[in-house]
């Protein structure tokens, strides 16, 4: 074998080895990935998880409004990506405890009956005005001493949460995504697969709750989303009962 062909058998071995090593540590990347974004939602190969769907308000039948449809997209398409499965149940059938699956509730609690046991039970210091009269406060959040208001189409708001396993007794999170209106809650999931990542490095497998802003929805639609802040403690924190109101007659 002259050195030309040794040459020739030696860059063919080392490209190949260099090619098996890429590869090698390519998949290495990808399956590291893929565990760390497993573990965030608590989705392990094959496991099962809940999507809770709410109703459209005011509607008797299970009516799931166009941008929660949406957004129940967007989490089929993470849990999809955990290699998961997904069971989609209406509100008021999702009857189980904490911590057997990861449950990803949808919707405000005006309509989503799961969600307002889930935010009574484990966020005291969050209350949503569900009133059905007109009003400045209808649709407000209360968080702590702070009040969010609703500017439809202009500015709304939206919880995105992720209640731990610790905090819930289990060993699967719940990820709550509760809006003003629907399309603050494809805002949240789509927030959510954006920005995963970066919240796991963040909180890691701690609780956390982010109040979000979408900004003109009308223009932008469920793109547009500003991080308010994280209101967390004060979620966690009970709110002081509502001071009983008075009546007065006439004498």
């Amino acid at each position: 074998m002259n050195d030309d062909v040794r040459n020739i058998v030696l860059g063919v071995v080392a490209g190949g080895l260099s090619a098996a090593l890429g590869w090698l540590a390519r998949t290495y990347l990808w399956k590291r990935r893929l565990r760390r974004k497993q573990a965030f939602f608590g989705l392990p190969d094959n496991s099962e998880s809940l999507l809770v769907v709410n109703r459209e308000a005011g509607g008797p039948e299970l009516t799931v409004m166009r941008h929660d449809v949406f957004a129940l997209l967007e989490l089929a398409a993470l849990i999809k990506d955990c290699n998961a499965h997904a069971q989609v149940v209406a509100h008021d059938a999702a009857q189980q405890g904490f911590g057997e699956r990861t449950e990803f509730c949808v919707g405000g609690p005006a309509s989503n009956r799961r969600m307002a046991a889930h935010l009574a039970s484990l966020l005291p210091g969050i209350r949503v005005n569900v009133d059905a009269e007109p009003g400045p406060d209808r649709g407000a959040f209360q968080i702590g001493s702070e009040r969010y208001r609703l500017e439809p189409g202009k500015g709304e708001y939206v919880l995105l949460a992720r209640l731990t396993a610790g905090q819930l007794g289990g060993a699967r999170p719940v990820f709550l995504f509760c809006g003003q209106r629907a399309i603050t809650n494809q805002a949240a999931t789509r927030y959510l697969a954006r920005n995963h990542e970066k919240l796991a490095r963040k909180h890691g497998g701690n609780t956390f709750v982010l109040l979000l802003k979408v900004v003109n929805s009308q223009a932008y639609g469920p793109d547009v989303v500003e991080l308010v802040a994280d209101v967390t403690r004060a979620a966690e924190t009970p709110l002081p009962a509502p001071a009983p109101r008075s009546s007065h007659r006439a004498s």
